[in-house]
């Protein structure tokens, strides 16, 4: 048997923005709690072969209040799927702002 390799996801390169720089978003997303929510949201990060490096969800009764941390996108890219979210029909109230650094916010 082979031995097995660490392989490493390339990241998509973002055809609008070649020249930018990935950088650390926010996503702060305010939604109806249905069982589907999640998937959707989740669903365009993966369509753009992004995984978040940070996921919270809190229900509140009948919402669900979502923060996601990713950083390997362009901010063009981040607008898009800000974009793309606002347009989900359970979202009721989204944000996209720029996040501290993982480091960072280790040594603040």
């Amino acid at each position: 048997m082979p031995p097995l390799e660490a392989v490493y996801p390339s990241t998509r390169p973002d055809v609008w923005a070649s020249h930018a720089a990935p950088c650390a978003v926010r996503f702060c997303i305010q939604a109806e709690a249905e069982a589907d929510v999640l998937c959707r949201v989740l669903n365009l990060f993966a369509l753009q072969q992004l995984v978040p490096r940070h996921v919270e969800v809190l229900r509140d009764d009948d919402s669900f209040s979502i923060n996601i941390v990713s950083d390997e996108q362009s901010w063009h890219r981040a607008q898009v799927i800000d974009e793309k979210l606002r347009n989900l029909v359970s979202v009721f109230d989204m944000t996209l702002e720029l996040a501290q650094p993982a480091r960072s916010a280790l040594t603040g």
